[in-house]
């Protein structure tokens, strides 16, 4: 990483008004995931070195929390869930769906990025089981005929 490249992140992080202080990791980690949509090798870098620690440590707090993405987001975000009112619904069957018909797997972007996916513990919708997100869309009472036309619907799937 260049010294342009640091000084822009140190003015950019100090901007949004972060002082360096290494308690602030977890606000940083969100903001930079915001803004740049996942949490990169060089981001951890860039905010390892305003903060003063280890991109080791930054890696090790990021990966304990599910919020935080370590793949460039896909145009489209799939979120499956598979909480116990959706896995009774059949929620696993809708992940395998999405596996096969996109050909991705949790965690992953597809190659083209039109998709990525996830597979959650609860999208807080379990009277309307089994749950699919798309983006900011909820889907409710799923099946896989129901989820391949929704996936057709974002486009190439």
């Amino acid at each position: 990483m260049g010294n342009t490249e640091t000084l822009n992140n140190v003015a950019e992080f100090t901007a949004a008004d972060f002082t360096g202080n290494p308690e602030e990791l977890i606000p940083l980690l969100q903001y930079y995931q915001k803004t740049y949509g996942y949490i990169s090798p060089q981001g951890a870098e860039q905010i390892a070195l305003f903060l003063g620690i280890s991109p080791a440590r930054v890696f090790t707090v990021a990966s304990f929390f599910a919020q935080f993405r370590f793949n460039k987001p896909g145009e489209n975000h799939v979120r499956v869930c598979l909480g116990t009112a959706c896995h009774v619904q059949g929620g696993s069957e809708l992940s395998d769906e999405v596996q096969e018909h996109l050909q991705i797997r949790p965690g992953e972007t597809r190659s083209d990025g039109q998709f990525d996916f996830e597979e959650v513990a609860c999208l807080g919708c379990c009277a309307q089981a089994a749950v699919v997100q798309v983006n900011d869309k909820i889907y409710a009472k799923m099946s896989r005929s129901k989820l391949r036309k929704v996936l057709e619907a974002y486009g190439r799937a």
